[in-house]
């Protein structure tokens, strides 16, 4: 993991996590997408977390996959495609996802809030994990697209389940027909980023620092709310609101999170 992505625990439970491939533009090989994989499962055992910042280094975010590397023959006598990230594409190996779709659905199964600061290039694959995170900050200049039918491929990296609710049916469909370029400051407009700026990333750490200093049981709550809006239904809705509810209705971080507020001071949670 350590050459393709890396951590850093910051102040307050902030991870800041950033693809690190800078020579590839972070492009998606084989092991980037084990790196990252890593990097969610580590997030999902790390004690006191609070919020996830996903970034890329270098001149953007993520180009997509590396095709050149998910093309080649295996050098060690395995068939091709046994034990990478394309030889089982049906296989359900990370819960309802595969390995691809993973790297962008796993931020969303995190029981954080992941803010995410795309520049430079979020193509393809990278577009569909940038779609991952709850929040997107994106410069107004990135150059974004469905890129997978330019290669004679079907985007597969969990964008459909990701995309719908936020963009209208047929722009999708248009974005996936044509696999055209858009700057961000589209994608804004058309629902894929919640926020244009100059600074993506400064705007996703200061945000972070404000949700940091949230009750973390009632932001768990509050994501898997968030998560069941596109599918659940009315009833299915209301009651998940109520049980949820439930869970932190007078409990010491509830309570703390008054008590905070009134005092005008940091709060301090408990896990």
């Amino acid at each position: 993991m350590k050459d393709r992505v890396s951590i850093t625990m910051l102040d307050d439970g902030i991870a800041d996590v950033r693809l690190i491939r800078t020579d590839k533009m972070n492009a998606l090989d084989p092991a980037m997408f084990a790196g990252i994989a890593e990097a969610i499962g580590m997030l999902r055992e790390t004690k006191g977390l609070r919020v996830v910042v996903l970034s890329g280094e270098g001149r953007a975010f993520c180009a997509g996959l590396d095709l050149t590397s998910l093309s080649s023959g295996p050098s060690d006598g395995k068939k091709q495609g046994e034990g990478s990230v394309t030889g089982n594409l049906g296989g359900r190996s990370h819960g309802i996802a595969n390995l691809a779709q993973y790297v962008a659905w796993g931020w969303r199964e995190l029981p954080v809030p992941v803010i995410a600061a795309a520049h430079g290039v979020a193509f393809g694959g990278g577009f569909q994990i940038l779609s991952g995170a709850d929040i997107r900050f994106i410069h107004p200049d990135t150059r974004c697209a469905i890129m997978e039918m330019k290669w004679g491929l079907v985007p597969d990296m969990a964008g459909f389940p990701l995309w719908r609710g936020n963009v209208r049916d047929d722009v999708i469909r248009e974005l996936t027909y044509t696999n055209r370029e858009f700057k961000g400051t589209e994608a804004h407009a058309l629902g894929f980023a919640t926020h244009v700026s100059e600074t993506p990333l400064e705007d996703a750490l200061n945000l972070a620092r404000i949700l940091a200093l949230k009750n973390p049981a009632a932001m768990r709550g509050a994501k898997t709310l968030c998560n069941a809006m596109a599918d659940g239904t009315d009833a299915e809705l209301l009651a998940l609101e109520s049980s949820e509810q439930v869970k932190v209705i007078r409990t010491p971080n509830q309570m703390e999170a008054v008590a905070a507020e009134m005092q005008k001071r940091k709060p301090v949670f408990t896990d």
